[in-house]
This record gives structure tokens, sequence and C-alpha cells, in this order.
């Protein structure tokens, strides 16, 4: 199991502030799952509108976070940096608002791969409650190296 820190992250994702939505990686086998976090903070650009007096985590940002997790599995797993486009998300249930002060622990499953499309199913912590959960499919375009 390795760590990865947001610079190295930053080699894997083509995402940037204010949307890249994983601060650090605890746990990677390399092959079929992946551990991440992302730390909640008022200062959140999407808490500032969502919603103003009572700031909650958009579930669509959360599916987000879901695929970036991902994301850094599949690279690991292809050995290839990619841009990697949304094709389905099934069964996406939201159990638990989160907001400012939160610790997200995102969970990501590989489940196949088949030409360039990947599945993944996923599943979103907070203080070891299930906050989210969905599967993902996702399908790798070109070869991406993101710049610093």
């Amino acid at each position: 199991m390795s760590v990865i820190g947001i610079q190295e992250i930053q080699t894997l994702l083509p995402h940037r502030y204010p949307f890249l939505l994983v601060d650090r990686i605890i746990e990677c086998d390399n092959t079929e799952r992946i551990v991440g976090i992302k730390n909640l903070t008022f200062n959140e650009p999407f808490f500032q509108g969502h919603f103003p007096g009572a700031p909650v985590m958009p579930g669509v940002l959360q599916l987000e976070a879901m695929a970036q997790v991902g994301g850094i599995l599949l690279t690991k797993i292809t050995g290839k940096v990619q841009v990697m486009y949304f094709l389905a998300i099934d069964k996406a249930r939201f159990r638990r608002i989160m907001g400012p002060g939160d610790q997200m622990r995102i969970e990501v499953k590989f489940l196949k791969m088949r030409l360039n499309m990947a599945r993944f199913v996923g599943t979103i912590t907070c203080d070891g409650e299930l906050a989210s959960e969905a599967e993902l499919m996702f399908g790798t375009g070109r070869d991406s190296t993101p710049s610093a």
C-alpha cells in the first residue's frame, strides 16, 4: 500500500484548483483498490453558493471526487496518464450531508476494463458513516501530460 501526496497527484490527474477534489491517497494497491482523502474547508468555492448559511458538499462533486480517485488507480493500473470522461453513473445514493470541517474518505474499487472503458464502484464515508456511493464508468481519451 502506498501513500501519494498532492504533488504526485498533480502528475497523475489533469485537474487543478478549484476542481481537484482529492488531497491525498492513503492506500493504493496499484491493481484494484485505492483510498483517498478530501478535507472540506469553509474556503471551498462551492460552499459560497451551495448553500449560503448552510454549506453542503454537492452530490455531483462527490461523484467527481470518486472519479478522480478512480482515475489515479486507473493510471497506476495502466501505467499511462490519460484524460478520462464519465460515460455512466449508476446506483448513485447520497446518505449523509457533509460540510466544512468534514473529511471525506473516498474508497474506489476497480471492477473491470474493456477496450478503453473502465468500471469502478466507489463509496465516501465521513466519521465512519456512509455518505455516498455509486458505480462509475468512464472512458479514456488521449494521453495527457498535466501542467504544473
